[in-house]
């Protein structure tokens, strides 16, 4: 099956003033539409066309290593936007009473949470992602490079956030921190609770 651009739930212009318009135009119909191209491309022909990005990137050491870093890069590229655009919302709302009770368990309160989510994404070097991931029972802040994924490890996501400049340097330029601290008010609750729900049963 090709791959191809999901649509948003909402306009470009809809998480103004916290992430821009221009912003979310070039990043979804530019950069994800490039991610897919080329996953698209490298999985031409192969058994991995047929199969869901999800799938593929479970089992990376599947693909054959001429293609493996297209797949990895690419497909992560996919599978990473598709999340991130359903975890933003201009309808922000709060966390499910189960995900908060799980946040304050495992970090201390929702504050302490947010914290050391910010400074995970403040501190990966270079490009990457800043997660939320369930992983043997507990709920885990962790960054991965570039377009990794946690579930290439195994971990189930529970939400997560681009921090590549695309995502944030048309208004925020080199001010990643204040990125991270506006993007709470963009956050799908709803979407990334009913994640949680299903991780966790």
């Amino acid at each position: 099956m090709v791959k191809e651009l999901p649509k948003l739930d909402y306009e470009y212009s809809a998480l103004e003033p916290y992430i821009d318009e221009d912003t979310m135009m070039i990043h979804h119909s530019k950069h994800h539409q490039a991610y897919i191209d080329k996953l698209n491309a490298a999985i031409k022909g192969t058994e991995f066309e047929k199969m869901c990005t999800c799938d593929i990137l479970k089992e990376l050491s599947k693909v054959p290593e001429n293609i493996r870093m297209a797949v990895r890069n690419n497909g992560g590229g996919h599978f990473n936007h598709t999340l991130f655009w359903k975890m933003l919302s201009p309808k922000s709302g709060k966390p499910s009473a189960k995900l908060a009770k799980a946040i304050d368990s495992c970090f201390g309160s929702f504050d302490k949470f947010k914290e050391e989510f910010e400074k995970a994404g403040a501190a990966r070097f270079g490009s990457g992602w800043a997660w939320l991931v369930f992983d043997k029972g507990k709920l885990w802040v962790i960054s991965t490079q570039n377009q990794d994924n946690p579930i290439s490890e195994g971990k189930g996501v529970v939400f997560g956030v681009d921090v590549w400049e695309h995502a944030y340097y048309l208004k925020y330029q080199n001010k990643r921190p204040d990125y991270l601290k506006a993007i709470w008010n963009v956050i799908n609750w709803d979407y990334v609770s009913e994640r949680y729900e299903k991780l966790s049963h």
